[in-house]
């Protein structure tokens, strides 16, 4: 996998901030949203390194080692997260966009403008201006840097949650609707680490699995 098409900015000379989140379609845990602001010379040395590119398209090893160059090398990043309860008191969509907030409004450097990966995104009172790039992950260094931190952020979130919950193999599926973890669902019922208002859809789907 290489860095091919994946861009060092959006506009030359501006501070941006790519942002983007990981778990938007898990069962259990928590929405994580990742921040980050590189200089220009610096995305321009990742981009011509190759390998930076949307996390799901990378291997857990790439992303691993990717984490530790992004976060020793980046001008600021941050991360935050939103839990299961507060998903399901204001819905999975709205939980991601406050993540997403959060996690920018965490950096150390505040960004002249923020680079979104998806299709919309729910601005607030101070926020820098933003634009949304579907498929961001992929076509900007910033928004692939966050992708990767927010990736594997979560995922070392739910390994150490598995420990707590080790039957429904968070370890492996990171909280993902996957057949064992809809199997452990149906046979133990949820977690406190579970999305409540996930789960009568996901029973009913899956009750024959």
């Amino acid at each position: 996998m290489t860095g091919e098409g994946v861009a060092p900015w959006a506009v030359e000379g501006r501070i941006e901030a790519g942002c983007d989140e990981a778990g938007r379609g898990c069962l259990a845990g928590p929405v994580v949203a990742a921040a980050v602001i590189v200089a220009p010379e610096v995305a321009e040395r990742w981009v011509r390194a190759g390998g930076l590119n949307d996390s799901k398209k990378l291997s857990a090893r790439a992303r691993e080692r990717l984490r530790e160059v992004i976060q020793a090398e980046a001008t600021a990043w941050a991360v935050a997260e939103i839990g299961p309860a507060e998903i399901d008191r204001i819905n999975i969509l709205e939980a991601s966009f406050a993540a997403m907030r959060a996690a920018v409004n965490g950096l150390a450097i505040c960004p002249e403008h923020v680079l979104i990966d998806g299709n919309r995104f729910r601005s607030a009172a101070g926020f820098p201006g933003h634009t949304c790039f579907v498929g961001g992950d992929g076509r900007f260094a910033s928004i692939a840097a966050a992708s990767v931190l927010a990736k594997t952020h979560r995922d070392a979130l739910m390994r150490r949650l598995h420990a707590l919950y080790p039957a429904f193999g968070w370890d492996r599926n990171a909280g993902y609707p996957t057949a064992e973890h809809r199997r452990a669902l149906a046979q133990c019922g949820p977690t406190p680490e579970h999305r409540r208002s996930f789960r009568s859809a996901a029973l009913e789907l899956f009750r024959d699995v």
